[in-house]
């Protein structure tokens, strides 16, 4: 295939592409920070509260539900895709890149219990098609799926800071090589992390040495045979507990579908709600509930013990709950919520006996997000970048894959109908032509 020029073209404008697309991301990721910021911290400062007060979030929440609402009923490409159904690859066409971004900044800043990557997908896709189209480039079928799946990895690799997990994401959101591909994959992944695990036992279990690949990268963490115990077990939990979230956000979706302005807002402001509620209960900030978990599941992993078991308990609870209403409703993506729900999880039941702290909440987020996701590799690349512990990615891989093979075996819920106009009529598809 590099012997082609016509694909050893698109190769040279997919890197060109990458600069202006990865630059609007990060403007893009800059201002969803700032105004989450100014929201959830600058505000209350400035009216005299340490943190939020239990009510904080039920004023943007109506906000959020009434402005998503709107464009998803007015403005071509109702907003992106629909958060219950899971990442897409490939952009959206230029006509509703606009309402992807308003929906985007309309949910995250204002409390949605989602993250940024599936916009980020959607625009980092969609400005790689459009740049096409200015510079005048042929539009082939070929082009436009590899233009805009290497615009969607430039926009996606800023969120998570490294272009590997991008590239692997975007595979598996594609399904490249089909249904053989999870066929090998799977097994070959279980494998490894056996093997890795007999390793760990024969070796520092015993004393023992043997020849291996190493670089001098620091000594990895020890795990033993709780750690592994648990997290299986761990996984199971997490991955029936996820899918039921997942299904609750289909169901929420499909009553959103029926009546789009009532039930965005009401769903919104019941993930509102459930911020407020925590609040009130535990008395910590209402944004460990609201938002995407990113920022506090950094402050988790760093005080795990700063938690009491009640808050743990409420946070996992009610961040849920509103994690399926979002799904459903708003506009943004799966990842790191589950993050953080396994994370918090993992931290829950850390103190277990031969449970311990890191490899639990890296089991935890193992596999709740492969129960998300539906994408074991991903995940598994994902959270050991984010762990940044070699020593964990054992337990890492047999989380993923129990919580995966788990979520497959249940049942999937129900299809996400198209949203309806008053009249009762669906929108008119946005066109894929440029």
């Amino acid at each position: 295939m590099l012997r082609q020029p016509a694909y050893r073209r698109a190769l040279v404008f997919c890197g060109l592409i990458g600069i202006p697309v990865s630059l609007a991301a990060f403007w893009f990721l800059v201002l969803l920070h700032e105004l989450e910021h100014l929201m959830w911290v600058e505000w209350p400062h400035h009216l005299g509260w340490t943190n939020p007060p239990w009510w904080w979030p039920l004023p943007p929440a109506l906000a959020s539900g009434l402005v998503v609402a709107l464009i998803v009923l007015r403005i071509p490409g109702r907003g992106g895709h629909i958060p219950a159904s899971g990442l897409h690859a490939g952009g959206v066409p230029k006509s509703a890149l606009p309402g992807v971004a308003l929906a985007a900044l309309a949910s995250l800043p204002l409390g949605a219990v989602l993250g940024p990557e599936s916009p980020l997908i959607a625009l980092g896709g969609g400005l790689a098609l459009l740049f096409r189209d200015l510079v005048r480039a042929p539009a082939t079928k070929a082009s436009t799926a590899l233009i805009g799946a290497a615009g969607a990895a430039s926009a996606i690799s800023a969120i998570f800071g490294s272009p590997l997990v991008a590239a692997v994401l975007l595979m598996e959101v594609a399904g490249v090589g089909g249904p053989q591909l999870f066929a090998v994959m799977l097994p070959a992944l279980l494998s490894s992390g056996v093997g890795a695990i007999v390793f760990t036992g024969f070796g520092d279990w015993t004393g023992l040495q043997t020849g291996s690949l190493r670089i001098g990268l620091p000594a990895p963490s020890t795990l033993d045979a709780g750690d592994v115990l648990w997290s299986v077990l761990m996984a199971l939990v997490i991955g029936v507990g996820i899918h039921g979230v997942i299904v609750g956000g289909r169901y929420a979706a499909r009553s959103v579908a029926a009546h789009p302005l009532r039930n965005t807002v009401l769903c919104a402001l019941a993930a509102g709600g459930c911020a407020a509620l925590y609040a009130g209960i535990t008395g910590r900030s209402p944004s460990e509930v609201a938002l995407s978990g990113q920022t506090t599941l950094a402050q988790l992993a760093a005080h795990p013990h700063a938690w009491s078991v009640g808050s743990l308990v409420a946070v996992l609870v009610l961040k849920s709950v509103a994690y399926a209403l979002c799904l459903g409703s708003l506009r943004g993506g799966p990842v790191f919520p589950a993050l953080f729900l396994g994370g918090a999880m993992g931290a829950l039941l850390a103190p277990l006996p031969g449970f311990g702290v890191v490899p639990a909440m890296a089991a935890g987020m193992a596999a709740a997000s492969a129960a998300a996701l539906r994408l074991p590799v991903s995940c598994v690349v994902l959270v050991v970048l984010l762990v940044g512990n070699s020593g964990t990615v054992p337990v890492i891989v047999l989380a993923a894959v129990v919580s995966f093979v788990t979520v497959e075996l249940l049942p999937q819920g129900p299809d996400i109908p198209p949203f309806r106009d008053a009249a009762g009529r669906a929108p008119r598809p946005v066109s894929s032509r440029p």
